[in-house]
């Protein structure tokens, strides 16, 4: 108690703090070698694009290029610009300049104490096992179909639930042992994988670029699914694309931990010698009354936020990539061939159709697909560890919360929650709509409060004007979707489909 009386004593001392001088690459002048130590800065919007990289891009978005080809690339475009781009970079500048987590600042907003921060749990909570159940089942049907020796007297839909439990439990327990740095490396290996392996399997199968393109630039259009799409697709088309974009970029959760994830790195104000003190003041005081005005101290720290920058734009050029990519595989490969893309074995159909085209593609396509489903299964935990953390942390500072049981208490969960899904066989279009709604529903939130955040800091601190401009544009397009997903998806409940 002393110790606390002694920190809070020194807080009302603070005064204006000294920006730190530039160190690094960043402080070096323009050559190759800079230029390379820039791209080496990719660390955390690699991991938030490989937790996005699971159903969304290998399953619900080839599902789309297969039923409406290249028409939709667009909301693919406005997906990664909203989520990668904007809603990335303004969650994590906060952070960067203020030096303050996003719990300690969201949980004084109006209203009874930490609401949102509960609201935000209890969303990715819900909808956490229901997104990943649609990433795990069909995986574990394509272990069933190479694992072709295993017994016959067991039905096939049981093998697939016994491999879907096995493998969640796999990714759960090897997480538990998984430190942010490995986890960090590993993602970046991973989307090196994703982008190379996709744009070699992409370029095999011969797609129209040109279709590609137009599709991409085509912004608002909404093609008529082929009568042979499944039912549901072309009774609820807005749901079905709502539920794209969604997918695209996945949930909210990513991105608040983008911005503790900065703190990690100690990019900006974050690398501060002082930053403990820094940050125990911001959480006890309204205003960000701490940062100088004096012109030469504000750009040192927009110059310190720079790799900020460069990581969320490399992570939004993967996430393009790849997603556009299995995208536009569907459109090329599986259109033609009418594929309808129902039930769970939607990955081994797609190894089928690589086969016939050409032997290669099929090892492409298995790397492509396990890479990218076991990234996203590992990343999720540190996620919403680490946000939960944070939130409870902020919500009631006085008690102490463990970090590894609060790690375990989630993966325990989440076994749990995955096992009852997995084992009452609920239908993939279903819980990947639910799932969407929610996850559109959340963005949303934090989406309006990034701008709101931008806000809080001292004018000459704040985001040049054009993105403040592109971040509004972005609330309100992600604020279109999220009202048709819950809109489409009540018709769909409650009022026999639109």
């Amino acid at each position: 108690m002393e110790e606390k009386e002694t920190i809070d004593e020194n807080q009302e001392e603070i005064g204006t703090v000294e920006i730190p001088p530039l160190t690094g690459v960043f402080g070096q002048p323009w050559s190759m070698q800079k230029l390379l130590g820039l791209m080496a800065v990719f660390g955390p919007a690699a991991i938030v694009a490989s937790v996005s990289i699971g159903a969304g891009e290998t399953i619900v978005v080839v599902r789309t290029g297969a039923w409406a080809r290249y028409d939709l690339l667009w909301l693919v475009l406005i997906s990664c610009i909203v989520k990668g781009v904007f809603l990335t970079y303004l969650l994590g500048r906060y952070t960067a300049v203020s030096g303050e987590y996003l719990g300690h600042r969201l949980v004084r907003l109006p209203g009874p104490r930490g609401w949102l921060l509960l609201m935000i749990m209890l969303v990715e909570l819900i909808g956490g096992p229901m997104a990943w159940v649609p990433i795990a089942k069909p995986c574990a049907d394509l272990f069933h179909f190479l694992l072709n020796g295993v017994p016959q007297s067991i039905p096939e839909p049981i093998w697939e639930n016994i491999f879907t439990s096995a493998f969640i439990g796999l990714a759960l327990l090897l997480s538990l042992k998984m430190s942010y740095n490995r986890l960090e490396k590993q993602q970046v290996i991973i989307c090196l994988i994703l982008v190379t392996g996709t744009i070699i399997g992409t370029l095999m199968v011969r797609p129209d670029l040109w279709q590609a393109f137009i599709g991409s630039v085509n912004v608002g259009h909404l093609p008529a699914f082929p009568e042979w799409t499944p039912e549901d697709a072309r009774q609820n088309p807005l749901l079905t694309m709502a539920t794209t974009f969604a997918y695209v970029g996945g949930g909210a959760m990513g991105y608040i931990v983008y911005a503790n994830w900065i703190g990690l790195h100690r990019w900006g104000l974050t690398g501060h010698q002082d930053i403990d003190a820094i940050r125990t003041y911001a959480f006890k005081n309204e205003a960000i009354d701490y940062l100088p005005d004096a012109p030469e101290q504000v750009s040192r720290l927009r110059q310190l936020v720079a790799p900020l920058r460069w990581d969320a734009g490399m992570g939004a050029v993967v996430l393009f990539i790849v997603t556009a990519a299995f995208m536009i595989s569907g459109a090329a490969v599986l259109y033609p061939l009418e594929s309808r893309f129902e039930g769970w074995s939607l990955l081994t159909e797609q190894a089928h159709v690589w086969s016939n085209i050409h032997p290669s593609l099929v090892w492409v396509y298995y790397v492509c697909i396990i890479a990218a489903l076991w990234g996203t299964l590992q990343a999720v935990p540190e996620v919403l560890t680490r946000v939960s953390h944070e939130f409870l942390e902020a919500l009631w500072p006085s008690r102490e919360w463990p970090y590894s049981k609060i790690q375990r208490f989630i993966c325990t969960y989440f076994f749990v929650s995955t096992f009852i899904i997995i084992w009452t066989d609920l239908k993939f279009d279903i819980l990947t709509q639910i799932a969407g709604t929610l996850g559109n529903f959340a963005v949303s939130f934090i989406m309006v409060l990034a701008l709101r955040l931008n806000s809080k800091l001292p004018r000459s601190y704040r985001t040049h004007r054009v993105m403040w401009v592109g971040g509004i544009i972005s609330a309100l397009i992600q604020i279109a979707f999220a009202g048709v997903s819950i809109w489409s998806l009540g018709a769909k409940l409650f009022g026999g489909g639109q």
